[in-house]
């Protein structure tokens, strides 16, 4: 049974070997590649079910510290390089966060390469996109089986890579490329503090990587708490990187310029959720960087982590309600619920965090997925809610009711998955001494269940606005949304604790949890009932104000200054992508640029003028000097010699043969003459 947690290397190595068989054979095979991605994934799945099957059927066992028992790691490590004392290991971790992550992402890869087969039908580079999407999943799978920060670098590019690739699969509209390099550029920004991170808690750890190293040497002092903390920070930076939290979040919702499986793979279960990952897999770092024990001195009711997630949850969560693009919608509701796993770790809601991370994911992919069936069968491609949807229930009845299931569940309503995740967050928060980042946590819910309502009516019901003829989505597209739909009400039962269920607490418990003394709450139904309640009436006011249009705000912008320059503001977005781009960019750019002219016009043209004209004056004195006078004068003059001793030789040819005998006897005498003088 432990065979699969032995040799976890065997998940991430498949889809790296389909990478490299679709991009070499797949154009040749009949579905053009896209049934070896399939295979290549529903393997996968197959060895994470079983991975999740073999971790939970391993009996727990007293930890280092002894105590509470639970299932210790499996771990194997091999050396990777040596320069002389110094030996560098590459390896595979399994745990209960390992197995999870792993189940998750082959899941979510799994019905969203099924689902591409039919929505990328047709496409021009069909088969380099599912070569493109198996090494993208093989990236994800690198960083979660990863034994130390090093390797998990390797992962954490890789998807940099892949995400490039994916976002600007359609390359040819301008958009699209913009859209792909602003995503690489801006996580690049944040992979810069993952390499100073690695390298600072490298040499702190006394040269090690190993990510149980860095977490058990953190938590006991053995690193001096400066460098912990500056590790901590530059490792932040790359969280808000990758994982979109503000104030980089600004190139997640223009990432939809990408194909929409693309979309739901990056926001459910690979990308951003590396980000939430790295917190969770060294938690002991931060732990101790930010003092987030609620029973330690310096806990101050904040710290950095929970600030960064908080700001992101109200941030993106109001941005979501300007957009009129549907995946727009979701990509800030994205960054908004990963603002809440971000949080959650930063007030000591591990469990939460990564509970949250885990219902997340199926929800989140369902309704993208459910927006992508939107478009291919009921809006002629079309992501645009109020132009071109509208009374689509009728005509889509799979994909109404799976996208308001996720969005009942995204906003956190009981029993769905998302309230039992997002509930752990808000009392985890509360019993810490995290007040007032349970009140935004319960604000962002209400502001989900609103801008969700909005989504669900402008493209669901009223009438119909488009031009097509709207219908349901072929069964490849809608059984991966049944599936999605049915994980999206059920996978929050596995830590329902009023049902007696603690099974996900169990299993994904480690020895960072207990060394750190990670404080465990239980359920609290007088906190669920007004999270609910809130959430409710956000969602009432929603569809009272689409529903009725008789809303006390409608018309504030035309009524109020103040109402209409916030609107203002959030349709720019902050005016975020302005001070990135027209001021910090183009204020490096401009210098720079203008330098760089001014060097090409100055030094280099001038010295390539400079040796133009000299090469001119060489060449005309070569030309004159040298070719007219020197070579043509010496070649004229040899053939004018020639010519004049032929014209003087002809004067000796008379044809008179006493004159010949003459030179002859001449010439004889002459010869004699010398033999005598000279021999």
């Amino acid at each position: 049974m432990n065979w699969v947690l032995d040799n976890l290397w065997v998940v991430p190595a498949i889809p790296f070997a389909s990478f490299w068989l679709i991009l070499f054979f797949g154009k040749r095979l009949p579905k053009k590649g896209s049934e070896l991605g399939v295979a290549a994934l529903a393997a996968c799945w197959v060895l994470a079910v079983w991975s999740c099957v073999a971790w939970i059927s391993r009996q727990p066992a007293p930890s280092a510290g002894g105590g509470e028992k639970i299932r210790a790691a499996i771990e194997h490590n091999y050396t990777w390089l040596t320069s002389g004392t110094v030996k560098i290991a590459f390896g595979f971790h399994a745990d209960g966060l390992a197995v999870m992550m792993l189940f998750v992402v082959a899941s979510i890869s799994l019905l969203v390469h099924v689902y591409s087969t039919e929505y990328m039908r047709g496409d021009v580079r069909y088969t380099y996109f599912f070569a493109a999407l198996s090494l993208f999943t093989c990236g994800m799978f690198v960083l979660v089986t990863a034994s130390s920060t090093l390797q998990g670098l390797f992962g954490w590019e890789l998807m940099g890579v892949c995400s490039f690739m994916l976002i600007g699969h359609w390359w040819e509209d301008q958009a699209n490329s913009d859209a792909a390099l602003k995503a690489f550029f801006t996580t690049r920004t944040g992979d810069v503090g993952l390499l100073v991170g690695i390298s600072i808690l490298y040499f702190a750890a006394h040269q090690s990587f190993n990510f149980a190293t860095l977490n058990r040497m953190a938590l006991n002092g053995q690193i001096d708490h400066t460098l912990v903390l500056w590790g901590a920070i530059a490792l932040l930076v790359a969280v808000v990187g990758k994982s979109a939290q503000f104030p980089l979040h600004t190139w997640l919702p223009d990432a939809m310029a990408g194909p929409t499986p693309v979309s739901a793979l990056i926001h459910a279960a690979t990308m951003v959720v590396a980000g939430v990952y790295l917190l969770a897999r060294t938690y002991g770092v931060f732990w101790s960087a930010f003092v987030i024990n609620p029973q330690t001195h310096g806990h101050h009711g904040f710290n950095a982590i929970a600030i960064v997630g908080a700001a992101t949850i109200l941030i993106a969560a109001l941005l979501a309600f300007v957009q009129d693009d549907i995946k727009k919608v979701l990509a800030y509701s994205t960054v908004s619920q990963l603002g809440y796993m971000v949080m959650a770790m930063g007030v000591g809601a591990w469990t939460g965090g990564i509970f949250h991370l885990f219902t997340h994911a199926f929800f989140k992919a369902c309704l993208f997925l459910g927006a992508g069936s939107v478009s291919h069968s009921g809006s002629h491609h079309s992501f645009d809610m109020k132009k071109d949807m509208g009374g689509l229930k009728k005509h889509m009845p799979t994909t109404y009711w799976t996208f308001v299931v996720a969005s009942i569940a995204l906003a956190g309503v009981f029993p769905f998955a998302g309230f039992w995740s997002k509930d752990e967050i808000l009392v985890s928060a509360g019993h810490n001494g995290y007040f007032w980042f349970q009140v935004i946590g319960l604000a962002g819910a209400a502001m989900t269940a609103a801008y969700m309502t909005r989504c669900v009516y402008l493209t669901f019901h009223g009438e119909y606005r488009g031009h097509g003829h709207p219908h349901e989505s072929p069964r490849a597209i809608t059984v991966p949304l049944l599936a999605l739909g049915a994980m999206s009400v059920g996978a929050g039962l596995f830590n329902a604790e009023p049902f007696g269920i603690r099974a996900f607490a169990s299993w994904t418990r480690n020895e960072v949890f207990l060394q750190a003394r990670i404080p465990d709450v239980n359920f609290s139904s007088g906190a669920a009932a007004l999270s609910v309640a809130i959430v409710l009436v956000g969602g009432a006011l929603a569809g009272f104000f689409y529903v009725r249009e008789e809303f006390v705000f409608k018309g504030a912008t035309e009524r109020s200054a103040l109402a209409k320059a916030g609107h203002e503001l959030l349709l720019n977005k902050y005016y975020l992508d302005h001070l990135y781009t027209g001021i910090i960019v183009r204020g490096i750019r401009s210098p720079i640029a203008q330098g760089a002219y001014w060097l090409n016009q100055n030094v280099i043209d001038a010295v390539v003028n400079g040796v133009a004209v000299s090469a001119r004056r060489v060449a005309g004195f070569v030309y004159d000097g040298i070719d007219q006078i020197g070579i043509d004068g010496a070649v004229n003059g040899v053939g004018m010699g020639a010519e004049e001793g032929g014209q003087s030789l002809r004067t000796l040819q008379t044809g008179k043969v006493q004159q010949y005998a003459a030179i002859l006897f001449g010439a004889a005498a002459l010869l004699a003459l010398g033999l005598v003088l000279f021999a």
